[in-house]
């Protein structure tokens, strides 16, 4: 059967090109009959999606060291098939990406841009606008209006050598603003990509840029009303309430599926379901009416409420489907109808246009910074949020397939700007914004460091309700007293699900606005009991962080470095231990949070292994004074040793506590640091001699060989039964006393003696606390800089 296929966008029935193309059915019946499967639509749609999805992730895989963002690897995924490179082969381009596939491409594609901008409008809180402030609200307007009236004297200054289509008055605005305005959706995407949605400078950004979407909103709704005739724009406009009205009746619906969802359970999907058809049915209406198909898919997400239960579901459900097999094909649609060659013939019309593109690029650039210098931001943390402020992306590609069927001349030459500038800009970002550079601080924050008789300052990290008690117990053995209490900032960690801008709640201070995170009531209660039986020893405040993993560690050192902490204590999931691989625990944020907080926190760490009948103590009454807790402590040498040790001295002085510290070293000082050396002698000694009359602390020092012969001094010790074993975790240790060990141990966050101890039955039934000091990391070497350039915590 023969078709006719018209190739020519938006021409009409005269002006397009028609190709006659035979077509066969959907399904062959097999190569082994003769039959070329690439006659048949289905196999080929197949190949085609395998092929661009391949090239897609390829790139994404050779561009990530580099720190492309996703966007850039989809782009040039498209372009590779297209006539630019793939494509100039006659036969691939006739037989694997024939014409018809183009229609098939866009419309699949379409159907994942749209989607794509309501799990967008899913993931923004429409009312962070209402607390945006005044430099939020300055970068986001200033950041549009001066580039907009910049591109927009350029077109008016050179209107006569444009195309005719780009002299019309709505076209020039339109096309003033989308390159004016940055949009939500673009820079969300990218920030997450690098890290950065917890960081002073994204969430800056991602205020900014609530307020740029606003104004591309309504840009983008004039534009479509002003380029048409008046009794036209007045349908349009009555659609567009129209539309409004049927979100709002979405909206009350959706409220009343998050009230009927009973609390921490989840959405019931056949709710989830009926949501995404309704996405249909709001694209159907906004296409027919006259809107642009992308605008009221994005007003409906923005009337999903926010977070769990609903947003989750709906993220979750959708958020991978959409973004890596339904829009490859709008990026191969764009591929296919990019050619950098025909630029060659167009100069005259790409060079306006292109000259456009720059100007206003590097006036945003320009206007973001003088905005940031004014509100005294530093230069290099100015420079980056101006370049995060101009990012380009998804939606971009959309508004161009958009002027595409408007006959906008130039195609090729917007594609490949907003790949190049977006290339470009992206790791500039990383190499001039450091998240972690507030973190470097010179002054000493460490238990060895603390003067006596002085308020401790600690940062408890805590995931849920199980891990509570263990951190109670440690802190109650901690010894708090009149002469030094500690002052406890307990940080609940949740992780980001469905919205996008990270949220951090002072409970004490933010108590309204917040009440989705009841979770935390019952570990807040716990806490209260407790410093009710503690009296003025201990004093509690309480914050909970809901951000992504990979950005989580963050907002723990923030808060630590803000509170001026000494310690930062990490839980560390039982589970996740016994299972030795991320991909079966069930708390697998713990392991990258953790191992990004020992990297880069201002002050020391501990990281605690709840695991026994410690845990199971919860309170002493305290008419009982006898023993009923016995500590061990391992001194392998080195700061983080130091620190162990200095914080078992702090438990010594609790009454029901009975400690055992046990220095290992090696036979004949072989492979000892000198400097080292002396300053664990040094603190050794004074630990000595303070409790040299305490009948309670037992010293006794080990001689060893190997790391066989720790390993045997350590089993040796399992004999006697403690609920705690202290141990450093690695830094300065003697190379001698783990030799032959390194290879074996798996938890990094814990250090070869602290993994041996809590995944062997040497401790069984006992908990073990891993201590590293503060490392300052302002004497880091700078050849370290590059490393952390690449490291997955740092972006």
């Amino acid at each position: 059967m023969a078709k006719m296929i018209s190739v020519g966008g938006s021409q009409t029935a005269d002006q397009a090109l028609y190709i006659c193309r035979h077509s066969h059915g959907t399904h062959p019946r097999g190569i082994f009959y003769g039959e070329n499967p690439l006659d048949f639509s289905f196999p080929l749609l197949l190949l085609d999606a395998i092929i661009v999805i391949f090239f897609i992730r390829s790139f994404h895989f050779l561009l990530k060291p580099l720190k492309q963002p996703h966007i850039v690897s989809k782009i040039l995924g498209g372009i590779i098939i297209g006539p630019s490179v793939l494509g100039r082969n006659r036969a691939f381009a006739k037989n694997v990406f024939p014409d018809n596939t183009s229609y098939v491409f866009k419309n699949i594609g379409l159907i994942g841009f749209v989607y794509f901008l309501f799990l967008s409008g899913v993931k923004m809180d429409i009312t962070a606008i209402a607390k945006t402030g005044k430099k939020q609200l300055s970068i986001g307007l200033i950041g549009v209006l001066v580039p907009f009236l910049t591109v927009l004297s350029i077109m008016i200054a050179t209107r006569k050598t444009l195309d005719k289509e780009l002299t019309r008055v709505p076209v020039m605005e339109g096309i003033a603003s989308s390159f004016a305005v940055t949009t939500f959706p673009v820079l969300y995407q990218v920030i997450k990509e690098l890290n950065l949605l917890s960081s002073e400078v994204g969430k800056l950004a991602m205020s900014s840029v609530m307020v740029s979407d606003c104004v591309g909103v309504v840009c983008m709704v004039i534009f479509e009303v002003a380029r048409l005739e008046t009794i036209d724009a007045l349908w349009v406009l009555i659609s567009f309430i129209g539309i409004a009205a049927v979100i709002g009746g979405f909206w009350k619906a959706m409220v009343w599926i998050v009230k009927s969802t009973p609390e921490r359970k989840p959405v019931d999907p056949s709710y989830v379901v009926w949501i995404f058809l309704a996405v249909m049915v709001i694209a159907f209406l906004s296409d027919v009416s006259g809107l642009a198909v992308a605008n009221a898919p994005l007003w409906l997400g923005l009337a999903v409420p926010a977070g769990p239960p609903l947003g989750a579901a709906l993220v979750e459900g959708a958020d991978t489907l959409v973004t890596d097999v339904f829009m490859p094909f709008s990026y191969a649609f764009v591929g296919m109808y990019t050619d950098v060659s025909s630029m060659v013939g167009q100069w005259s019309s790409v060079v306006p246009l292109f000259l456009m593109i720059l100007a206003a690029y590097f006036t945003k650039v320009v206007t973001v910074l003088v905005v940031a210098l004014f509100f005294q931001m530093t230069v290099r943390d100015g420079l980056a949020l101006s370049l995060v402020m101009s990012l380009r992306g998804q939606v971009e590609i959309l508004i161009f397939m958009h002027w595409m069927d408007l006959e906008v001349p130039s195609f090729t030459m917007l594609i490949i700007s907003t790949t190049v500038l977006t290339a470009i800009a992206t790791p500039l970002i990383s190499i001039l914004y450091d998240p972690t550079r507030p973190y470097k601080v010179n002054k000493r924050r460490a238990i060895q460091y603390t003067p006596p008789n002085t308020e401790l300052h600690i940062v408890a990290c805590i995931h849920d309700q199980e891990s509570v008690t263990g951190f109670l117990n440690l802190l109650q053995v901690s010894n708090p007293s009149a002469s030094s209490p500690l002052a406890v900032y307990a940080l609940r960690l949740i992780e980001l699900v469905g919205r996008a801008a990270p949220v951090f709640v002072d409970h004490e201070q933010q108590a309204q606005g917040f009440e989705q995170y009841s979770g935390f009531n019952p570990v807040h209660n716990a806490l209260k009991l407790f410093q009710e039986s503690q009296g003025d020893y201990v004093k509690f405040n309480l914050f909970t962080t809901v951000s992504p993993t990979r950005t989580m560690y963050q907002d723990i050192c923030d808060l630590a470095l803000t509170k001026k902490a000494t310690l930062i204590i990490l839980p560390y999931n039982k589970e996740c231990l016994e299972t030795r691989t991320e991909a079966a625990c069930p708390q697998i944020l713990l392991r990258s949070v953790n191992c990004c907080v020992l990297a880069h926190a201002p002050c020391s760490v501990g990281v605690l292994v709840d695991n026994g009948p410690f845990r199971d103590n919860i309170i002493v009454n305290s008419t009982m004074r006898q023993i009923t807790h016995r500590f061990a402590v391992l001194f392998l040498g080195g700061a983080d040793a130091r620190e162990a040790i200095a914080f078992a001295d702090r438990m010594a002085g609790n009454a029901d506590v009975l400690l055992t510290a046990i220095r290992f070293l090696s036979h004949n000082n072989e492979g000892d640091d000198e400097m080292e050396k002396k300053l664990d002698d040094g603190l050794v000694t004074w630990f000595w001699v303070k409790n040299e009359g305490n009948k309670r602390v037992v010293y006794r020092e080990v001689v060893v060989q190997n790391g066989e012969e720790t390993v045997a001094a350590i089993r040796a010790m399992g004999k006697d039964y403690y609920d705690l074993w202290i141990v450093g975790r690695k830094n300065g240790i003697n190379p001698v006393l783990l030799q032959g060990l390194s290879n074996w141990s798996q938890n990094n966050e814990l250090g070869v003696i602290g993994d041996f101890i809590a995944s062997t039955d040497v401790g069984s039934g006992a908990s073990v606390l891993v201590v590293q000091q503060q490392v300052l990391r302002g004497k880091e070497p700078a050849s370290r800089g590059l490393l952390r350039w690449f490291s997955s915590c740092s972006y």
